[in-house]
């Protein structure tokens, strides 16, 4: 995921130092205004992070530390609206946010059928706001960097305390195009990481799942995505 990262800072810089370069000056009128959009995204998850502690809640709890990843694929939707502002020589501010419903679980148990210990954490309503400067490349086209904030609540079901809810950082790089008619066609390629994530076991839970007090659970959650947003600009 750095390696990633540093490929979309790279190519983002590029798109900008483009912009500053270009002795083509496109039309950017065609892309002011209000906009809204329906936005397909298929993203894949993964979680570095290590746990510390016995599972299960005994009198003689040996503090060992296992470390791994673990990674996930899904195709989500959800909607964006946003409002775009010509800044002249063919410059292009994007100011929008987004909102995705629903949630994703990811769940953890122990084969242990004399003391099973399953925990599931779900990840729902996912918001996030967000900056993109841009330049029109042409009447009907447009290359933009985006820099975001995304926000994630977190609900668990286990005997674990509840993390902090999500808070991350988005860098992407992408391109849109719009028809005369104002209907438009975004798409997008990015990641967001997230900061870390943190829980312990609670010894008498509610469940009959005896997790100990003693053990541990940190992450650092990261999400690559690609998308196409369709919608329309007013």
């Amino acid at each position: 995921m750095k390696k990633l990262r540093t490929i979309i800072c790279a190519v983002s810089a590029l798109v900008l130092a483009s912009m500053t370069t270009s002795p083509l000056i496109a039309d950017n009128s065609n892309f002011a205004g209000p906009y809204v959009g329906f936005q397909i995204s298929a993203v894949g998850v993964e979680l570095d992070g290590d746990v510390t502690g016995d599972t299960v809640a005994t009198t003689d709890d040996v503090n060992e530390t296992t470390t791994g990843s673990v990674g996930k694929t899904a195709v989500i939707g959800g909607l964006e609206l946003g409002y775009a502002i010509p800044m002249g020589e063919g410059f292009i501010l994007d100011i929008g946010a987004g909102y995705v419903a629903g949630g994703a679980k990811i769940a953890t148990n122990n084969t242990d059928t004399s003391a099973t210990a399953d925990v599931i954490f779900e990840v729902e309503d996912l918001y996030s706001a967000f900056i993109a400067p841009g330049f029109a490349i042409s009447d009907t086209s447009s290359v933009y960097a985006k820099l975001g904030f995304t926000h994630a609540q977190i609900t668990v079901q286990g005997d674990v305390t509840k993390p902090d809810d999500m808070e991350g950082t988005t860098y992407a790089i992408g391109t849109r195009t719009v028809l005369e008619s104002g209907l438009f066609i975004r798409s997008e390629a990015g990641i967001t990481e997230f900061d870390s994530l943190a829980a312990s076991g609670l010894a008498q839970g509610g469940t009959g799942k005896t997790i100990s007090t003693g053990t541990r659970v940190n992450a650092d959650p990261t999400v690559a995505y690609g998308s196409i947003s369709i919608g329309m600009r007013f």
